[in-house]
C-alpha cells in the first residue's frame, strides 16, 4: 500500500528537514516524559492547544483583521518530521515524545504553516504522538512497518479520547491531518466516527497528502460541493500530466476533492479561483497562485506550474509539501462555509 507515496515523503523531507534552523526554539521543549509516553493531561505534549500560545495561534498580517469566531474544534494531526535518526539509535523507527528538537521542528513548520489555517473558526487540538519514521512507509519489512505505524496510531488514539472526555463537550469537530496525519485520521474517523453517535458532530474532514481507497468508508462519504458537512475531503496534488511511476498501476482506486472548487469531478477551476497560498514567507498571502484539476483515472489533483519562480515547489514536479500551502485561502473560506451551513446559517 504504502510505495506510492515514497516519493511524497521524500519531499516533505525538502521542506520540513533542510537546515538546523529550529535549533533556536529547542529551550522551550525541555520537558522529559517520566515513561517515554505522552502525557495529554499536560499541555506539553500538545503542539496545539487552546490553553496555550503555540504557533497555530499565528495569522499571516494580511489576515489580521479578520473576524474569529472559534465555535467549532479541529482536532489536527501533525506529518511526518521525523525524517532523521540520532546517530546513537540509527535503527529507531519512533520518534521520542520529548525530542527537542523535532518537536521545535513540528511547531514552527507543520503546526505553524498547516495547522494555523483554521485559527479563524475552530480551536485547534494537535497532538504530539510518537510519529513514525520516514523509512517506516517504504521498508520492506510489512511487520515492522506496521508496528511504527501501529505505536504512531496508539498514541494518537489516546489523545483523541482525552480531548473527548475532558475538553469536547458535545462541541462540533473537524477532523485534520497531512501525510502521515491523514492516514492516522482514517483510523479515527474509521473507529469513532463512522456509523457511530459522534458521525453527528462532524462538520468535515480535511485530510490531504493520503489517499482515501474506495473501498475504506461506507457511511462516511467524500464532500461533492462546497457546503456539504458531515464528509470528507482529500487530494493529492501533482503537476499536470506528471504521474510518479509508482502510481501508475493504482488505478485511480481513491477519491479525490479539487480544493478550489470542492467538487469531486474532473470540472476545471482556473488560477483565479484560488485566493491565496501561504508559502515559506508565512506572511506573505500570494494570490492566484496555481489552477486545479482532478485526474479521476489516477486519483489526484493535478495543478498547473506554481507561478512563483521564488516557491520551494518550483523543482519538483511533485507538491504534495504544498497540499495545505497551495490552497491556504481556500481551505480557510471553505472551513467558515461548511461551519455556516453546518450550523444552519447563511453565510453572507
Amino acid at each position: 500500500m504504502f510505495r506510492f507515496i515514497i516519493f511524497y515523503f521524500v519531499s516533505l523531507v525538502f521542506l520540513f528537514s533542510c537546515s538546523n534552523k529550529y535549533d533556536v526554539f529547542r529551550s522551550q521543549y525541555a520537558f522529559k516524559s517520566s515513561d517515554g509516553k505522552p502525557d495529554y493531561s499536560n499541555l506539553n505534549y500538545w503542539a496545539a492547544h487552546p490553553w496555550k500560545h503555540d504557533p497555530s495561534d499565528s495569522i499571516p498580517k494580511p489576515l489580521l483583521e479578520e473576524e474569529r469566531d472559534t465555535s467549532v474544534d479541529v482536532f489536527f494531526i501533525h506529518p511526518t518530521t521525523y525524517t532523521k535518526r540520532r546517530k546513537r539509535t540509527p535503527k529507531q523507527m519512533n520518534a521520542d515524545i520529548d525530542d527537542s528538537y523535532l518537536n521545535a521542528k513540528t511547531d514552527y513548520s507543520t503546526i505553524l504553516y498547516q495547522a494555523s489555517v483554521f485559527n479563524a473558526q475552530c480551536r485547534v487540538f494537535a497532538p504530539r504522538y510518537r510519529q513514525a519514521h520516514l523509512s517506516a512507509f517504504f521498508i520492506k519489512d510489512k511487520e515492522k512497518s506496521g508496528q511504527a505505524i501501529g505505536l504512531a496510531y496508539s498514541d494518537v488514539k489516546t489523545a483523541f479520547e482525552y480531548y473527548l472526555k475532558n475538553w469536547n463537550h458535545g462541541r462540533p469537530i473537524i477532523i485534520a491531518g497531512h501525510s502521515q496525519g491523514s492516514l492516522l485520521a482514517e483510523r479515527i474517523l474509521k473507529k469513532y466516527f463512522e456509523n457511530k453517535t459522534l458521525q453527528n458532530q462532524l462538520v468535515v474532514a480535511y485530510i490531504p497528502g493520503w489517499p482515501v481507497p474506495k473501498e475504506y468508508f461506507s457511511s462516511l462519504k467524500m464532500c461533492s460541493d462546497s457546503l456539504q458537512t458531515g464528509c470528507i475531503c482529500s487530494w493529492r496534488t501533482l503537476e499536470k500530466n506528471y504521474i510518479p511511476p509508482y502510481l501508475k498501476n493504482e488505478g485511480g482506486d481513491s477519491y479525490v476533492t479539487n480544493p478550489l472548487n470542492w467538487r469531486t469531478d474532473s470540472a476545471y477551476a482556473p488560477r483565479s479561483m484560488n485566493p491565496g497560498s501561504i508559502l515559506f514567507k508565512f506572511n506573505k498571502l500570494v494570490k492566484h497562485t496555481t489552477d486545479a484539476q482532478i485526474n479521476i483515472n489516477k486519483g489526484v489533483l493535478w495543478v498547473r506550474h506554481p507561478k512563483f519562480p521564488w516557491s520551494f515547489l518550483y523543482f519538483t514536479k511533485n507538491y504534495h509539501p504544498g497540499d495545505i500551502n497551495l490552497f491556504y485561502m481556500s481551505i480557510r473560506e471553505n472551513i467558515l462555509q461548511r461551519i455556516f451551513s453546518f450550523q444552519g446559517l447563511v453565510h453572507k
